[in-house]
């Protein structure tokens, strides 16, 4: 993208390392940890990801915003909320071709206040992190609304210096709902036809394509609560397809009115930040899996709240595992899914407890991604079986929380 109006931007590493581009976002600076994402689609899905919040995205596919933006692949909920710190790419694509469009990439960056950066040497900057591991980084547009200075340079360092990093920070509390609310939508069938116009469901994006919602005429079988630690919304509409009822509270609701709900099952989502500082989780889980017999499903920071729940640690990731391509092993069958990943933390194989056994791991470097409870129906997975973007190879792991709930009732 090349214009007269163009305003110049720069990521500058803690290290030093400056990357001059352009500013595609809102002007102004942000700071978080710098990250990488292999995926080929999804950099909406991945922008309102809340398991991003003080992260700075860099995404590693070459062209971005080619099919623009919509209101429906927001996976923060109604709020459409961007929580990635910032988005850092190579070419910001001047054309938008899609039928569901509404709104430009760039625009929508404007709209939700977020600071983005393009046309920097995204594979330089994916080739350090990967042998630095993840870095603190600041993006910082031009003061004056057209170039970068050198004093933007040394305070944009400054800046990402200065920043905690996400070691021993809790997100969850920060990223999760405020109160209690139903969640009743399933997921989501395109149809470009207008034979769903008129159908039960149905809803216009405005766009001139037509959703029919399914899961919301199912029958609820089982009565569901979700902790929140920063749910993507995907996983919710997932439940509900597989006869859940679900009811989301925010990350602190006290156990026992959790447990005063009656729930078959109780639901433990993703989020962002330092597992291990979420005490307050970490005692809410010990309580069910040693006070109860509740059948309990844990996805991504959820995972990795039942390792420490269990007696486990969790580590700090090298450059941790952001992406849709990454191939992961069942130990059980030998088969492998290529899966969706969001998580800079792992649970530390090596000090899980006898009685929980791993059940999944990841082909691309070995760590933990699944385990399972052999006293109790608990188990979790640390990828992202609801995708989003991404394959649906882990998707019947909602199937196996479904029969777990139904053999507790039967």
């Amino acid at each position: 993208m090349n214009s007269s109006a163009e305003i110049q931007a720069i990521l500058a590493l803690a290290d030093g390392t400056i990357f001059r581009g352009v500013s595609i976002g809102s002007l102004g600076h942000r700071v978080g940890e710098v990250v990488f994402n292999t995926a080929m689609t999804g950099y909406q899905e991945i922008l309102t990801d809340p398991s991003y919040a003080r992260q700075l995205v860099t995404l590693t596919y070459p062209h971005i915003g080619n099919t623009g933006t919509n209101s429906e692949d927001s996976e923060s909920g109604n709020t459409h909320k961007v929580w990635a710190e910032g988005l850092i790419i190579r070419d910001a694509t001047m054309a938008t071709s899609n039928f569901r469009n509404s709104q430009s990439l760039s625009d929508y960056l404007q709209t939700h206040d977020t600071v983005a950066i393009a046309e920097i040497d995204t594979r330089q900057l994916t080739r350090l992190l990967r042998d630095k591991g993840a870095q603190n980084g600041c993006i910082m547009t031009a003061s004056n609304g057209e170039t970068i200075s050198r004093d933007d340079e040394q305070q944009a360092i400054k800046l990402a210096q200065e920043f905690a990093g996400i070691k021993g920070m809790d997100l969850a509390k920060e990223c999760c709902t405020k109160e209690n609310f139903e969640w009743t939508a399933g997921t989501w069938d395109l149809s470009d036809t207008l034979l769903n116009r008129d159908a039960p469901g149905s809803h216009d994006s405005g766009t001139g394509g037509f959703f029919k919602q399914l899961g919301t005429h199912i029958d609820s079988k089982y009565n569901v609560v979700a902790y929140d630690f920063g749910s993507k919304t995907n996983i919710l509409r997932m439940l509900v397809d597989h006869g859940c009822h679900v009811t989301v509270v925010p990350a602190q609701t006290p156990i026992a009115d959790v447990l005063a709900m009656n729930p078959d099952g109780i639901f433990l989502s993703n989020g962002p930040g330092d597992p291990a500082a979420c005490d307050y989780a970490i005692d809410a889980v010990r309580h069910i899996i040693t006070e109860t017999n509740i059948p309990t499903f844990g996805i991504c920071l959820g995972h990795q709240l039942i390792g420490l729940a269990s007696g486990a640690s969790t580590i700090k990731m090298k450059t941790g595992h952001h992406g849709a391509n990454h191939p992961v092993q069942d130990l059980a069958t030998g088969t492998v899914m290529i899966t969706s990943q969001n998580h800079g933390f792992a649970v530390d194989e090596d000090t899980l407890p006898d009685n929980v056994k791993s059940t999944h791991r990841s082909l691309f470097d070995g760590t933990n991604q699944g385990i399972e409870l052999t006293d109790k129906p608990v188990f979790s997975f640390q990828g992202h079986p609801e995708a989003s973007p991404g394959p649906h190879d882990a998707a019947p792991l909602f199937d196996k929380f479904a029969e777990m709930m139904a053999a507790a009732k039967s």
